[in-house]
């Protein structure tokens, strides 16, 4: 059973302007599917490069692989061939055609370093997250991702789960297709088993890590630490390795897509990369699964239920600008008072403030970043506090309270 991914479209229109497209994303959230789905009605051929005589083949004489799978051809896993990426180039040129390869590719920043080395101008390049909650409820797609001020007040109301606990049973066993299957399998043996064959395909192959206790440590360490400001050394302190390793593991997981560092917004681009980020997991069943957390009543009721829910709220936003193919301009702010705004939207010389709220009961009180935003002379339009509410109404004249199945 295919749930149709709002991204198609995009692929497709790509397809028509790109000798290339390569589809990026996390493993298990259905990129195969989704270019098959779409190969198969145009004759594309198939060939994966996880599979040890294609891999082979792609590796040693690359060639010899594009003259054994002729175009139009859709490539998976081609991280695992980064000689393939070379030879592309000039089979790019020969051909002339939009559209000749497809890719997938599941390790973000060396794959696209190769990439940018070997296809500048060839390739469009679109990432592809778990399902959203509006794809898994079959809504339709709108044109452009949410916004405060662009998305509808109360949002649709088959978006997505709006009473407490149908969400937190959805954020505890995470966004994977898999789970909008029927018969689908435990939660807790597909987070266990996704998480042993992500590190020991992805972690072993990009890093020499001998001891993968000490990273699996590590990982529940970050899982902890969801919606905090990153800290290096007290995170190295407290899995017991140096900063440098801890660095390293952060650039692992966030290459991996399985981290998102979220940047602080400053006018000046380049301080917001040199300021500390806020950590959180692109899939929060993991960091859910990591810390214990297994019970949609417990975790609804425990220490984590509101970062866990921030990042579930940052997920969705980010599904929403990257499966229509737009880039992602979410910031958080804070102020050296630690007046503190969840989310930014910077778009169109303007900042839409989102705050995030676990409570049926929102109130001007949760609005103080948002003000302490106003106060700094800022372009500010409207904004948003996404809380349990079951209806979205107006907060004050340029806020509303919004319920978490607006985000669409």
């Amino acid at each position: 059973m295919y749930v149709p991914r709002y991204l198609e479209s995009h692929v497709l229109r790509l397809s028509a302007s790109f000798p290339a497209v390569l589809v990026t994303g996390p493993r298990q959230v259905g990129k195969t599917t989704l270019l098959r789905r779409l190969g198969d009605a145009q004759g594309r051929g198939y060939v994966s490069l996880d599979e040890l005589g294609p891999r082979t083949l792609a590796n040693d004489d690359p060639d010899l692989f594009l003259q054994r799978y002729p175009a139009p051809l859709l490539v998976d896993e081609v991280q695992n061939a980064p000689p393939l990426l070379t030879a592309l180039k000039p089979a790019l040129d020969r051909r002339g055609d939009m559209g000749s390869y497809w890719l997938t590719g599941s390790q973000h920043f060396p794959l696209m370093r190769r990439v940018s080395e070997s296809l500048a101008g060839r390739v469009a390049v679109v990432e592809l997250a778990g399902l959203s909650q509006s794809e898994e409820a079959r809504a339709e797609p709108s044109v452009e991702p949410f916004r405060p001020g662009r998305s509808p007040v109360t949002g649709r109301a088959s978006a997505g789960p709006s009473e407490l606990l149908p969400l937190f049973q959805r954020l505890l066993r995470g966004s994977f297709p898999r789970f909008a299957q029927p018969n689908p399998p435990p939660v807790d043996a597909y987070l266990g088993s996704y998480l042993e064959t992500y590190v020991e395909r992805d972690v072993r192959s990009m890093l020499e890590i001998s001891d993968l206790a000490t990273f699996r440590r590590f990982l529940t360490v970050a899982a902890a630490r969801v919606g905090q400001l990153l800290n290096l050394s007290d995170l190295a302190r407290d899995v017991g390795i140096a900063p440098s390793t801890a660095k390293e593991w952060i650039a692992l997981l966030e290459a991996t897509f399985q981290i998102y560092l979220l940047r602080p917004y400053f006018e000046n681009i380049g301080k917001r990369q040199i300021k500390s980020p806020k950590l959180y997991f692109r899939e929060p069943a993991l960091a859910a699964y990591l810390t214990g957390w297994t019970s949609p009543e417990a975790a609804a009721a425990g220490a984590m239920a509101g970062p866990l829910f921030e990042s579930y709220v940052l997920a969705e936003l980010l599904k929403s600008f990257r499966h229509r193919g737009r880039q992602a301009p979410i910031y958080f702010y804070r102020t050296k008072e630690k007046r503190e705004v969840d989310f930014l939207i910077a778009e169109d010389g303007q900042l839409f403030p989102i705050e995030v709220k676990l409570s049926a009961a929102p109130s001007n009180r949760d609005l103080k970043g948002i003000e302490a935003l106003a106060r700094s002379g800022a372009n500010v339009g409207p904004g948003a506090l996404v809380c349990m509410v079951r209806e979205g109404f107006p907060l004050t004249e340029t806020v509303d309270a919004m319920p978490v199945s607006a985000i669409a």
